[in-house]
């Protein structure tokens, strides 16, 4: 048997944009999907602290030291600039990896999105 664990998580970033024309997807600052440990077209799920929206799509990373937090497409109507949004990623593991499993949690600065330290 399998089950679904929290695998990666960043923590509370601060939307920069939202762009309804574009492909969809959320853009983020390549320094921030680094830290957390997230691969490019992954599938992330996105949680909105403002307005309680969640939605699904993949990362794309956007560029380095740029504090960016993009949503695109679809995505961009469930959220604003200056929104604060955790973005969180699961993996399928045995229930024995899942008991010794620790998930990559970043807390970057909310208000630049910036690392801290």
């Amino acid at each position: 048997m399998t089950i679904e664990v929290l695998r990666a998580k960043l923590h509370r970033v601060s939307i920069t944009e939202a762009d309804v024309n574009y492909i969809g997807s959320i853009t983020l600052d390549e320094d921030l999907v680094d830290a957390v440990g997230f691969v490019e077209g992954e599938k992330v799920q996105v949680l909105n602290v403002n307005n309680g929206e969640r939605l699904e799509t993949y990362v794309i990373k956007g560029e380095r030291g740029s504090g960016a937090v993009r949503l695109n497409g679809p995505a961009a109507l469930k959220g604003s600039v200056g929104d604060i949004v955790i973005v969180v990623s699961y993996a399928q593991m045995s229930l024995e990896e899942a008991r010794v499993f620790r998930p990559r949690i970043v807390f970057p600065d909310e208000r630049t999105n910036k690392l801290k330290g």
